[in-house]
């Protein structure tokens, strides 16, 4: 009996807001991202970047399996300014939600690298408890995620933790992010996925 196999979808949302460690963060998600759309080129999977800052989120990176589009994507992201996290993951659950009607077989896999602090709203709501709701959306639609924490450890309040269980996501923390790390912890969540609590 043949196996039908289901393309992944790695959906990257990354917070690009000014902080002391945004270009390591930067450097760490493009080189997982590019080794990950090598994979994904044998795979048939297919990788996405959305990134947020100053007050709005970009869809740097529309999911495609291609190598040259992405290093041409990633060569240029803008950084610095307020954290619209929100904006973010409504984006994510917009692009989600679109690529589940055109590969309805489709596996995704969300990917947020943030400190789970915003400070930007688009509607009337507080911006942190936006922010949830939005995540609780995304939730719903029985995605995977993982949260990759980017707060410093002295200074966690452990909002990427809150953002996670909201997410209903684990929490990572990769102190040394550096690409490789970032990489195999993408793998590891795509080859086991860990058992979903109801």
């Amino acid at each position: 009996m043949r196996v039908k196999r289901t393309a992944n979808l790695v959906l990257f949302l990354v917070d690009a807001s000014w902080s002391m460690a945004v270009a390591e963060r930067m450097n760490a998600t493009k080189g997982a991202i590019l080794s990950l759309l090598t994979d994904a080129y044998q795979r048939r999977d297919r990788v996405g970047l959305i990134v947020f800052q100053k007050d709005r989120a970009t869809l740097v990176l529309p999911p495609t399996n291609s190598v040259q589009l992405a290093q041409r994507a990633l060569a240029d992201i803008p950084i610095g300014g307020k954290t619209p996290l929100s904006a973010g993951l409504l984006m994510a659950y917009d692009v989600l939600r679109q690529e589940r009607l055109v590969h309805p077989d489709i596996e995704p896999l969300l990917i947020v690298l943030t400190d789970g602090a915003g400070n930007v709203s688009i509607g009337p709501l507080p911006p942190q408890e936006e922010a949830y709701r939005f995540a609780d959306l995304i939730a719903g639609t029985k995605t995977r995620s993982v949260v990759i924490n980017m707060e410093h450890a002295a200074f966690d309040q452990g909002l990427a933790q809150q953002l996670a269980n909201h997410l209903k996501a684990p929490c990572y923390t990769l102190t040394e992010l550096k690409a490789k790390n970032l990489y195999q912890a993408v793998r590891q969540e795509m080859i086991h996925p860990p058992p979903r609590s109801s």
